[in-house]
């Protein structure tokens, strides 16, 4: 050990007997109150203070005096302050420690005649943290005027953690003031973006379990420094035989696993470490207490650059703590409690699908928006979900009350019984319009005056297709193959890919189904297979680009569906086409496998037929010529408008700044069913777009008569089918794109119109 280390331990010999005797009354059977009475009376006189004192944050942001070694007794659980107030409350808005000499001339200093702290002179509080988060203050005062040195501050920090564990218990919830939760169980509201919609009542289980530090006071001080270096170059390794592997690619990636080893490497950072070692904390106690300190700062900064890099140094302690504990990152799928709500910084399709979906309620994630594939995924299994809802895991606990409303993006932790009651009720009239919904299943969809539309189903994984018969879809208008292809830990075999086709169409019950081909890059990127690094990925080599560059990848798939398909009709869809020669390109490879197979007897699909989406702004120029090639053509509508608006749909400051009915993309959208009309050409809409009704409403209205949507969009829209005469609001939306106007968006007169004609929107 190094001698520097050694010297440490002399002077803090103090602090480790004090956390241990600590310890022992934590485990003494006693009441709440004389628990934390005599922990008050050990720092008092560990740290040769005439006063030490504990606040509890409550849930109304007001901190309580809950225990106090030298202040007048009869101030407990009377004495009270706002967050700000005082000292006590400026380290309660700071979460930072404060050590004063002569604490009475601070300007922050709050005289309170009831506690009798007025002879006192020094004073030195820090804050009480778990997760970064404030559960209150530890306050030790002195008559003589003295400076508290680093060591002594250092050590009042250490053992907050033991009070922080105590409150983090609920146990002092009991002995509060009545009718005032302590902050820790306090209701939170956060808001974040939609991206399944439903209501979601149930309880946190953190997708990634933290490792719950049980053993703070150490027994060993060497070894306790030991096991730290051990584990930081265990952890540096690691890093960098992740960065060195040299599969990663250059680009973005590499550049953030470099900033992340030079974290790992950071002296300050092992600087704190060795010193929360040094206090008499064990190595994991340490590494809990380095981050929570961390993550307090960090919490508080308005530089979106500064609160970024609270991501980058929670994974850190992380992989530190996975270390030394010896514990591989496994998620508790197996023992998923009922009414189970998954909240998670980020997860892929496949991680969703290995829960218990019977159990689910809902999903929060920090990272990923409407446009992502476990979005697509929890809306296949019909579960709510919100997404970019900030920081939310320093703010909840497993087994944490939680409401999610997947139409509004907002989320309830620990929500008021008033809250849980109204969301209780939205609930139950959700169900009961559903029941309304499934009673027109069988119902046709025509409008008011007669006109048909036919209402199809997005799909994309056999959890789906049970979705057909419920909400009687005509067929599947899209079947998206790739996520397949996402949620396999391997490239699936043309055996493996025509065994799916087949069980896919036979659960569909003879009713058509078009698969998209392969959709892969930009966003979508396959677990298996090296993400491509480019400047502007959304208009880089994906989807058909990469098709047609690797034809051995495409012609697989192409011979799995065409085998799959034997006597039956095939509908092939090819994806991000932007010149005719692509097509016909992709055309020529679908010839080429019918041949092989001709050739060597296999049964081909009774009917064949190849489309095209539409989501390239070129193909707007080339729609005569594209006609007279395909069988038929589907409006993506979701890529389409991010490239005619030239808005990144993932990218936060944009993805919303343009609205789908806005004159622009409905003048774009109407020039497609012009000349599929003109061409005879079956044209249908794939995209998000059609299964709002509102903007389903607008899309009947310039000439779509065929929609696709996620299940639970078919009954909402057949509603207001149900109720609408086309002619009228053909008529009206017509005027509207006819004349010019400044207005951004139709969605306001849309809405009026739908309300004046009773449509439900």
């Amino acid at each position: 050990m190094p001698e520097k280390d050694v010297a440490m331990f002399g002077p803090l010999g103090g602090p480790r007997l004090l956390l241990r005797r600590l310890r022992e009354v934590m485990t003494e059977p006693i009441s709440p109150q004389e628990r934390l009475d005599k922990i008050v009376i050990h720092i008092a006189a560990n740290m040769v203070a005439e006063v030490c004192s504990v606040y509890v944050l409550r849930a109304d942001g007001r901190l309580e005096l809950f225990a106090t070694e030298g202040l007048n007794r009869e101030a407990v659980h009377l004495t009270t302050m706002r967050a700000g107030e005082g000292l006590v409350g400026l380290i309660a808005e700071t979460a930072e420690p404060l050590a004063l000499a002569d604490a009475q001339h601070h300007p922050s200093f709050s005289y309170r005649p009831e506690t009798g702290e007025e002879i006192y002179c020094s004073f030195l509080g820090v804050p009480i943290l778990r997760g970064g988060n404030t559960l209150g203050v530890l306050v030790v005062q002195n008559r003589a005027r003295r400076l508290y040195p680093e060591e002594e501050v250092e050590a009042l920090q250490t053992t907050a953690m033991l009070l922080a564990e105590m409150i983090a218990s609920g146990e002092l919830q009991s002995i509060g003031l009545p009718d005032n939760d302590i902050a820790l169980h306090r209701p939170l509201v956060f808001q974040g973006v939609p991206i399944a919609d439903g209501v979601g009542l149930g309880h946190v289980v953190l997708h990634e379990p933290r490792i719950i530090v049980k053993q703070l006071v150490a027994e060993d001080a060497k070894k306790e420094f030991d096991r730290l270096d051990m584990a930081i170059d265990a952890m540096r390794q690691s890093i960098d035989h992740l960065i060195e592997r040299g599969d990663i690619g250059p680009g973005e990636h590499r550049e953030v696993l470099e900033a992340f080893r030079m974290f790992a490497h950071d002296r300050g950072w092992i600087r704190r470490l060795r010193e929360a070692v040094a206090t008499g904390l064990t190595a994991e106690a340490a590494v809990e207490r380095v981050q929570n300190d961390a993550r307090a700062k960090l919490q508080r900064q308005t530089d979106p650059y500064m609160r970024e890099r609270l991501h980058d140094l929670d994974d850190l302690a992380n992989r530190l703590l996975h270390q030394l504990t010896g514990r591989s990152f496994v998620t508790a799928h197996a023992d998923l409690p009922d009414n189970s709500i998954i909240v998670a910084r980020s997860m892929g399709p496949a991680a969703l699908l290995d829960y218990d979906r019977a159990k689910l309620r809902g999903l929060v994630l920090e990272d990923a928006g409407a446009s992502s594939h476990v979005a697509i995924v929890a809306r296949a299994l019909g579960i709510a979900a919100v997404g970019e809802v900030a920081n939310i895991i320093d703010f909840v606990e497993p087994g944490d009350a939680l409401i999610i409303d997947g139409a509004s993006g907002t989320v309830h932790v620990r929500p008021t019984p008033d809250v849980e009651h109204a969301y209780a009720e939205k609930a139950r009239l959700r169900a009961r319009r559903q029941e309304q919904y499934r009673k027109l299943r069988d119902v046709p969809a025509v409008t008011k005056d007669g006109v048909p539309i036919d209402l199809h189903m997005n799909a994309g994984l056999l959890v789906d297709l049970q979705h057909v018969s419920e909400t009687g879809a005509a067929s599947i208008g899209l079947f998206r193959t790739e996520i397949q292809f996402m949620v396999a830990s391997k490239f699936p075999r043309m055996r493996e890919q025509e065994t799916f086709y087949k069980a896919v169409l036979a659960e569909a019950e003879g009713r058509p189904i078009t698969f998209r081909t392969l959709d892969i890059g930009s966003d979508k990127v396959l677990p298996y297979m090296t993400k491509v690094e480019e400047e502007n990925p959304a208009l880089g080599w994906r989807a058909i680009r990469i098709g047609l560059d690797r034809p051995g990848l495409l012609r697989m798939q192409l011979r799995s569906l065409l085998r799959a398909a034997a006597g039956r009709q095939l509908r092939i869809m090819f994806p991000m086409i932007a010149t005719i020669d692509e097509f016909e390109r992709a055309k020529a490879l679908v010839e080429r496998e019918v041949a092989y197979l001709r050739r060597h007897n296999y049964v081909l699909p009774s009917d064949l037929k190849l489309g095209v989406m539409v989501e390239v702004p070129a193909l707007l120029l080339q729609l005569d010529e594209l006609c007279t090639r395909v069988d038929f053509l589907s409006v993506g509508t979701n890529d389409l408008m991010q490239y005619l608006f030239a808005a990144d749909r993932d990218n936060k400051r944009v993805a919303s700044r343009y609205d789908p009915l806005s004159v622009p993309i409905l003048r774009a959208l109407k020039c497609v069913v012009d000349k599929a009309r003109e061409h005879a050409t079956p044209l249908s809409l794939c995209g998000e777009m059609g299964g709002h009704p509102i903007e389903a409403l607008a899309l009947l209205a310039i000439g779509f008569r065929s929609l696709s949507m996620s299940p639970a969009c078919i009954g909402p829209v057949k509603a207001m089918i149900l109720a609408t005469n086309l002619e009228a609001v053909a008529g009206f939306v017509t005027s509207l794109l006819d004349v010019p106007t400044g207005s951004p968006s139709l969605r306001a007169r849309l809405h009026k119109f739908a309300e004046a004609n009773r449509i439900p929107v």
